[in-house]
């Protein structure tokens, strides 16, 4: 638990804090990252687990597309959390590892296909001048389509929430995760 925050627990919670609880228990296996800050207001908690399971479960977005932007989203804010728990995804869907650390390093990474390329650029731009050129965004619609570009700032709007979140409220690593960001993770 965060030191930031009173502990919590199901025999503690509301009715209401409860239901959502276990809802967001039975479809994500687990009460991780932003939702225990997220609970301490049920109607925030319920709402924000709903866009979070759509972007990440039932966009247009591919796996591969949508683990991509959130390390950008995790970079980005410095989310140590938030790249501990999709970095390993990400490569179980196919982002290169040598991309993976060269986000990690704040480095530019090379990708092979046009798709990731945009995904990369669209989201870094997004996130870095909080705009997207005219021949970003029109080239990201030529490659990925525009309801997955609608979706790309879907996400990369939820993932800024989830990295904020577990930022402020100072939320533990996973288990045996060390801090990704750290000079001696390097």
């Amino acid at each position: 638990m965060s030191p930031r925050l009173n502990p919590h627990t199901p025999e503690t919670m509301t009715p209401r804090q409860r239901e959502i609880h276990d809802d967001i228990v039975s479809r994500r296996g687990r009460l991780g990252g932003p939702f225990p800050a997220w609970l301490r207001n049920p109607e925030l908690a319920e709402c924000a687990q709903k866009l979070g399971a759509y972007c990440r479960y039932d966009s247009n977005l591919t796996p591969q597309m949508s683990e991509l932007a959130i390390l950008v989203v995790a970079r980005h804010w410095t989310a140590s959390v938030e790249w501990a728990i999709h970095a390993p995804i990400a490569e179980r869907v196919g982002v290169p590892a040598a991309a993976i650390a060269a986000i990690r390093d704040n480095d530019q990474p090379e990708f092979d296909d046009r798709t990731s390329q945009v995904i990369y650029a669209y989201a870094s731009e997004l996130l870095r001048t909080t705009r997207v050129s005219d021949t970003l965004h029109e080239r990201a619609v030529q490659v990925i389509g525009e309801r997955r570009t609608v979706d790309l700032v879907a996400l990369i709007g939820y993932y800024s929430l989830v990295a904020l979140t577990l930022n402020a409220f100072d939320m533990p690593l996973p288990a045996g995760a060390s801090d990704p960001f750290a000079p001696q993770s390097r």
